[in-house]
């Protein structure tokens, strides 16, 4: 086969598993990596709560659902391949009351459509069982979701890529492409890189990228914001794995929720609110560009107008820790406000239509060499290998 560059923007983990699979498949293959930041996985993927979902959410048939089991399966063997860690720690999906049967109901189903493997539910003993401090009256239990370091995956794929022959470009601003006769120009500041074809993996940038690249307007990126608490050590041991609500099905977001660290530790979190920067991970940060494009987007005042008293819920918990863990404690009633540290925070990117509606399921756009990623939220770390092999087949 005929030597061929392939350009990927994005150092995340779903651009990096493109660039691998590419040259995995295509013999002769360059691929050359763009990154903004001076580092790779600097965003989603090194500031998610490090799960490696099973599929107990998505809707069956969609792609989440597809690559979501597809990638679970590749990701524990790529782990186990190169020695990192992944441990299935086990969920547990818990009612706490019986009002929450009637979604707890609908969701089992779901999860059982999409072949959750050992999935498994249990009453309010059966609970005790697995996680002896947690209450409800049923749940769900995936004995094989797990937890790994994302980072640490992202920087082994990286390496691969290099060993290949490809190049990780860091500190690199792609500001457009031009289109010519045998090939694109990829624009960086000053500079100008000939590719064969693109693949845009963008993340929290993904709609910037997409029309800067000549792609449609929509869907646009909106940035919510997820803080976690880290437990004190005294009361670390209190879960075992990870402790889930039943999620309210008109958003995509699971809820706060407990989960045990590779490294250790305990996180609850995060809970879910309007992030006012795409880049930035104070708790006061602010980017005007960021804010603006938000704002003057319809979509978010329609989805603002339909689901304000959500939010203000939402607002209570970033105000006050005490408010936070209030709903925290339902699952696990030892675990206050006085045993919680404020952590880390997180950014989703969450694409939203014109007309409002969250867009659930991934969604990649191809025209003219591009393949763009317009939106890869969790569990796109999870599926990150499939969404490669899906995004390598539709190249073809």
């Amino acid at each position: 086969m005929s030597e061929e560059t392939v350009g990927i923007v994005g150092g995340g983990i779903v651009g990096l598993a493109v660039g691998r699979e590419l040259t995995r498949r295509r013999a002769g293959v360059r691929v050359v990596v763009f990154e903004k930041e001076d580092r790779l996985a600097a965003h989603q993927t090194g500031h998610n709560s490090g799960v490696v979902h099973a599929g107990i959410y998505y809707r069956p048939g969609s792609l989440k659902a597809e690559l979501c089991t597809r990638g679970r399966a590749l990701l524990r063997d790529y782990c186990a391949e190169h020695g990192l860690p992944y441990d299935e720690c086990g969920k547990l999906v818990v009612a706490v009351d019986a009002d929450e049967l009637g979604r707890f109901a609908a969701l089992e189903q779901t999860a059982r459509s999409n072949g959750v493997p050992g999935l498994r539910r249990v009453d309010g003993a059966g609970i005790a069982e697995i996680e002896p401090h947690a209450t409800g009256v049923a749940a769900l239990h995936s004995p094989h979701t797990a937890i790994t370091d994302y980072v640490a995956i992202a920087e082994r794929i990286a390496a691969e890529i290099e060993s290949a022959g490809g190049r990780i470009l860091l500190s690199t601003t792609v500001t457009g492409a031009v289109r010519g006769v045998g090939g694109i120009d990829v624009l960086c500041g000053g500079e100008r890189h000939r590719v064969d074809r693109l693949v845009v993996c963008g993340g929290l940038e993904s709609d910037r990228l997409g029309v800067l690249l000549g792609g449609p307007g929509a869907p646009r990126i909106v940035p919510f914001r997820g803080e976690y608490m880290a437990v004190v050590p005294e009361k670390q041991d209190r879960v075992r794995g990870m402790i889930y609500p039943v999620p309210d099905p008109r958003y995509p977001f699971l809820g706060v929720h407990f989960t045990r660290r590779v490294t250790g530790g305990l996180e609850v979190g995060p809970n879910a609110f309007l992030a006012l920067s795409r880049r930035a991970y104070g708790r006061a940060s602010f980017a005007a560009r960021d804010l603006a494009d938000t704002l003057t987007w319809p979509g978010f005042w329609r989805f603002a107008g339909e689901h304000w008293r959500t939010g203000l819920t939402e607002l209570r918990g970033v105000v006050s820790a005490s408010a936070y863990m209030r709903d925290a404690q339902r699952y696990v009633p030892s675990i206050g406000a006085a045993d919680v540290r404020r952590a880390g925070l997180g950014l989703r990117a969450q694409a939203l239509e014109r007309d409002g509606s969250l867009v659930d399921d991934f969604v990649i756009h191809r025209a003219d060499g591009i393949t763009s990623v317009r939106n890869a939220p969790s569990p796109a770390a999870t599926s990150s290998l499939a969404i490669a092999e899906h995004v390598v087949d539709r190249m073809n």
